[in-house]
């Protein structure tokens, strides 16, 4: 007994050494409330809570389905129906919507409503009118929305206005003496800070919890076109979709997007949106009810050692532009394909994602000085920026082959026109994991997968089934065009 009891001193002494250490840093990473020791953390953590709870909501939503009186319902178990919601339930796969589902018994015949529960925060006052950021995928293709507050209150809420390619959403309430929780700076943010999620986890209203930013800059998810999450370890789980990751200052850094489970619940890795991506998409959709984009009209892909040795560079970082469309704003600034971007507007550009969205989210017709290496010299071009075209990723969302390594997008015109694929079908691989079975068998970004198994794929459904369609642990067969040339592949199972 006795040495049970010292066992857990010991743990709980290891747990208060560490406690002082992020203090220190969280401090140390440009927070304005240094906290200094134990004491101070709980009463800043106890601030948080009582401050921002003030403004984080309860949404729930409520789908109408109906019920033929021959068959039934025609649905999945989880009560989601054909076509419900916009595709992005994964619920059983490892990176979940964490959206908490409330399905009723089906009657054999009629209709009836599905309901569910997810969460947002208020960003922004106007009167009496409230103004909630959360995610698309929580009020997307719903017949009903209801808001409840902290004290009990219950609205109804109207949508003003959702972007499926960040998973972000607004909607808006109107009542008196409305909350505006503060909106935070996510561009400075640094592994170990603090970080403090608040939401409605499996219905159980405001739950706060604690953790740290575990990573920064994380893509290929698969969840949204544009990625850039904050990774955190702070415990969500279904029901905290739409709220808030706040800082130890209480100002929200990110909108909670998403978690990476094998069990429908917290296994320590959680995903949200940074705030400063949500920012421009909260002022785009109150302001014009839609977002507009910034379009450089390039195809990119990622640097490796193999193309740095042939074009000549040392560094394997930057963005490799393989094709530059015409009448495009690169192609009227004068981008070349065999262009390495290195630099946009004084920042450096790491990859294909950093560039993405940095571009995404400059304003149309901004002038923006971008840094190339072209046959080994460094060369400054000067790009105004256009607005990304509506049909860019119209054919749908990217998917991801999470088993194979790959991220397949829909080959859309524009797509198309980037990869001079005019006329072909199938879809087009956005991301390789390296080290993956697709890395393996030479899949490369830019790839576009003609056949599945000797099958031909026309979409992005075609391609899931075939996928689904293949005996586990069987190797799978690509039929791929990269340029002019088209080649079988075999992925080889895990």
């Amino acid at each position: 007994m006795y040495r049970k009891r010292w066992n857990i001193r010991k743990y709980f002494l290891s747990l208060i050494v560490p406690l002082f250490v992020l203090s220190f840093i969280s401090g140390y990473a440009g927070s304005a409330r240094a906290v200094t020791g134990p004491g101070e953390l709980e009463q800043s953590l106890m601030h948080v809570a009582e401050d921002v709870k003030l403004s984080v909501v309860s949404i729930t939503t409520v789908k109408v389905f109906k019920h033929s009186s021959m068959g039934g319902y025609h649905g999945d178990q989880y009560g989601r129906g054909r076509g419900h919601g916009n595709g992005r339930d994964r619920r059983g796969g490892p990176f979940d919507d964490f959206f908490d589902k409330f399905v009723p018994k089906a009657p054999p015949k009629g209709e009836f409503k599905s309901q569910s529960l997810g969460s947002g925060v208020i960003v922004k006052i106007d009167g009496d009118k409230g103004y909630i950021l959360t995610n698309n995928h929580v009020v997307a293709d719903t017949d009903e929305l209801k808001v409840k507050l902290s004290d009990k209150r219950e609205f109804d809420a109207e949508i003003v206005g959702t972007d499926e390619q960040t998973d972000l959403a607004v909607i808006k309430i109107e009542g008196k003496n409305l909350l505006a929780a503060k909106l935070g700076d996510s561009e400075n943010l640094r592994q170990g800070q603090w970080a403090i999620a608040i939401g409605n986890p499996f219905g159980l209203t405001h739950t706060v919890s604690v953790g740290v930013v575990s990573a920064i800059g994380r893509s290929g998810v698969g969840i949204a076109n544009y990625e850039n999450f904050i990774q955190t370890d702070a415990a969500i789980n279904p029901g905290n979709s739409g709220g808030p990751l706040l800082n130890i200052d209480g100002e929200i850094i990110g909108i909670n997007t998403a978690i990476f489970t094998r069990s429908g619940g917290y296994q320590g890795i959680g995903f949200a949106i940074p705030v400063n991506m949500a920012k421009a998409v909260l002022r785009d959709l109150i302001d014009k009810g839609k977002v507009t984009r910034g379009w450089l009209g390039v195809a990119i892909q990622n640097m490796d050692a193999s193309l740095a040795e042939q074009f000549g560079v040392e560094a394997t970082e930057g963005v490799l532009i393989s094709d530059v469309q015409d009448d495009s704003p690169a192609k009227k600034a004068g981008f070349e394909r065999g262009d390495i971007v290195i630099g946009y507007d004084n920042k450096e550009i790491s990859d294909v994602n950093h560039l993405r969205n940095i571009v995404a989210q400059t304003q149309v017709g901004t002038k923006v000085k971008i840094k190339v290496l072209r046959k080994e010299k460094e060369k400054i071009l000067t790009v105004k920026i256009g607005e990304q075209p509506s049909d860019l990723f119209a054919s749908g969302k990217t998917s991801i082959g999470n088993d194979l390594g790959i991220s397949v997008q829909a080959l859309t015109e524009e797509l198309a026109k980037s990869f001079e694929f005019e006329g072909e079908t199938g879809v087009v691989v956005t991301a390789v994991e390296p080290g993956s079975p697709a890395s393996l068998a030479d899949v490369k970004e830019g790839d576009l997968i003609k056949e599945v198994n000797r099958q031909k794929i026309n979409n992005l459904d075609e391609f899931k089934d075939a996928l689904k369609r293949t005996a586990k642990g069987k190797d799978i067969l690509f039929l791929l065009r990269r340029g002019m040339h088209t080649r079988f592949v075999i992925i080889k199972s895990k």
